[in-house]
């Protein structure tokens, strides 16, 4: 049964990813906004909707390890898998002002992060509620420098016309619908996912940074796909680090609001956290290969991409073989 309902959350996901795109460009020229800007914004905030909901859930259950391993492991699996999809098949040119607002919010509170968990090796509310302010922040700044000089007239066009009024309308209630549906076709598959992960013995120490975690990024994935196929690659980059922003202040923020949790010592490396030595700085890592290429020359190459491959397939292999079977 649970393969049977893992089958139909693929087809709701890539279906409802398909109108989430469509609706989300569709708005996004409709206002003159960038690709990257509804990509880091919009499509970001409906494609975390899995990961704040499995994190949220999983820290008011007490399940601190999952929520702690979510946020990381789909960063990783965003940028190391999803992202470098998009690398590997669609690479070409960004546009380097509109990258810089996420990339440098992403950054920001990565290094907050960071201080959270090696000074207190724990996410309180305090923390949470500072996570979550950047997120505020970081939408009201996004809308104030990225809407175009010209859109008052543009509105004025639209109040006048009734059509574009119902166009609009129509393309907002399929963005909430389809970010409905990939949110629920998300949780069935990470919910039979893990039964079965359960079922063939793979700890649960793993599941938080890897099944779930590639669960929750799914969204991100089919999104990705369709991007490169309807040709909106950058829209695909956009969303990928907005996903990791949100991922940082939104789910991690809301989680510990909700939910204070430690930080899983499921493993230790000569006395210290792994998580602090090896998934803390690989998020920093995959992020850096991402970003540096197109923030200095504009564009993407195919090499970031495979590079980003064998990252991923090494820490899985880590994951594993290391945690898994300590």
């Amino acid at each position: 049964m649970e393969f049977v309902l893992i089958i139909i959350g693929f087809v709701l996901l890539i279906k409802s990813s398909d109108f989430f795109v469509d609706a989300a460009t569709d708005i996004a020229k409709f206002f003159n906004i960038s690709e990257i800007v509804i990509g880091a914004t919009i499509v970001s905030i409906g494609t975390t909707l899995p990961e704040t909901m499995v994190s949220v859930t999983s820290a008011i259950k007490g399940h601190g390890d999952i929520a702690y391993g979510n946020v990381l492991g789909s960063i990783i699996c965003n940028t190391a898998l999803i992202a470098a999809t998009t690398l590997v098949f669609a690479p070409g040119s960004v546009n380097k002002k509109s990258l810089k607002i996420p990339v440098t919010f992403f950054f920001v509170s990565y290094f907050l992060y960071v201080i959270f968990a090696v000074l207190f090796n724990r996410f309180d509310r305090i923390s949470g509620f500072i996570l979550f302010s950047i997120f505020i922040i970081y939408v009201c700044y996004v809308i104030k420098t990225n809407i175009k000089e010209d859109v008052k007239e543009h509105e004025n066009n639209i109040e006048k016309n009734d059509d574009n009024n119902f166009l609009v309308l129509k393309s907002v209630l399929i963005l909430v619908g389809s970010a409905i549906v990939i949110a629920i076709a998300s949780n069935m598959l990470v919910d039979n996912g893990t039964l079965i992960a359960r079922r063939y013995g793979v700890p649960e120490s793993v599941i938080g940074l890897t099944l779930i975690a590639f669960g929750t990024s799914l969204p991100e994935f089919s999104t990705a796909i369709t991007s490169i196929i309807k040709g909106h690659k950058n829209l695909s980059i956009g969303n990928v680090i907005g996903a990791n922003f949100l991922n940082i202040v939104n789910v991690t923020g809301l989680a510990a609001i909700f939910s204070p949790f430690e930080l899983p010592t499921s493993k230790m490396i000569n006395g210290i956290n792994s998580s602090l030595i090896v998934d803390i700085p690989l998020v920093l890592i995959v992020m850096l290969i991402l970003c540096l290429p197109p923030l200095f020359e504009g564009k993407t190459k195919r090499w970031q991409g495979i590079l980003l491959y064998i990252i991923y397939g090494l820490f899985l292999i880590y994951q594993l073989k290391f945690i898994g079977n300590p």
